[in-house]
């Protein structure tokens, strides 16, 4: 099944289940593919709704921390909810440690040395490995540590 036809049929199952917050952010996540396949005129694969949904999440995430400035607890469990039904769709996050030893790994493939001036190249090459599975902020923290 793919991941576009597991959208649609969690979306029924959570309307016929009265679960709002499962059927309003599978509804968001559903517009925003369909929103991109219409302005790139294309069909998108599993790849491509994984690249969407997690910009959903970032975005969420990034919205996070402006709540809590704000003082806004309800919004923050709205978010953090939605997040965590999104999360169902993208592949398994890697740990800090995972994230590390493929940073390490692709630091002595490349021959890179210590100091900041590999951190564009080495962000470069440890990205495409680490996509869908790791957030980029995580990354580059973990990049500038190795560094």
């Amino acid at each position: 099944m793919s991941l576009k036809d597991r959208l649609s049929a969690d979306f029924k199952e959570a309307l016929k289940a009265h679960d709002k917050v499962r059927r309003d952010t599978i509804s968001f996540a559903r517009a925003a593919v369909k929103q991109y396949e219409i302005d790139n005129s294309t069909e998108l694969d599993d790849e491509g709704i994984i690249d969407i949904l997690t910009k959903q999440v970032k975005i969420r995430k990034d919205a996070l921390s402006d709540f809590e400035k704000a003082g806004r607890n309800d919004l923050i469990e709205s978010y953090t909810n939605e997040i965590k039904v999104l999360q169902e769709y993208l592949p398994k996050q890697l740990s800090e440690d995972e994230i590390r030893d493929i940073v390490l790994e692709t630091k002595k493939e490349l021959g890179i040395s210590e100091g900041k001036a590999g951190m564009g190249k080495l962000m470069g090459a440890v990205m495409p490995k680490v996509k869908g599975r790791a957030d980029g902020g995580e990354v580059k923290k973990i990049v500038m540590s190795v560094l």
